[in-house]
């Protein structure tokens, strides 16, 4: 059942992506898709006044790292013309930048553990993908 206040923040988010994918495509959206999931996550973890400065600091920590792995991921899935020596050397290094976003997740799972339920760890995870669906939805659009 969905209550009122998740109703009201699927729209807040529905309204921020919106303008915000039309800005990403001028350069200027990044914010705006940032503010969307912040409040989207804030909204569905339903996070107490005592939990959320612990939270956002993790958060903003585990996001940056895991942003810079999966950068990187992109950068060696990018290369055309490789040969076959360069293109193993990719697979093997995206395989290892892969383990590192694993060990990445377990680690911080554990610092958020210390600030957040598992139930709220669990809406967190869920709460992201449904993000990410939400975005590619808007840039088909």
């Amino acid at each position: 059942m969905i209550t009122m206040r998740r109703l009201i923040g699927f729209c807040l988010v529905w309204l921020l992506l919106s303008g915000g994918v039309a800005l990403a495509q001028g350069g200027g959206g990044r914010q705006q898709i940032e503010s969307a999931k912040i409040g989207l996550i804030t909204n569905r973890l339903n996070l107490t006044a005592d939990q959320a400065p612990g939270f956002w600091a993790i958060y903003n920590e585990y996001d940056d790292k895991r942003s810079d792995i999966r950068r990187k991921i992109r950068q060696l899935n990018g290369g055309q013309n490789l040969t076959d020596e360069k293109a193993l050397s990719n697979i093997k290094e995206i395989n290892e930048l892969k383990q590192q976003l694993a060990n990445l997740d377990e680690d911080y799972s554990k610092k958020f553990l210390k600030v957040i339920s598992p139930k709220q760890l669990n809406e967190l995870y869920n709460t992201e993908r449904t993000f990410s669906k939400m975005l590619l939805e808007q840039l088909k659009n």
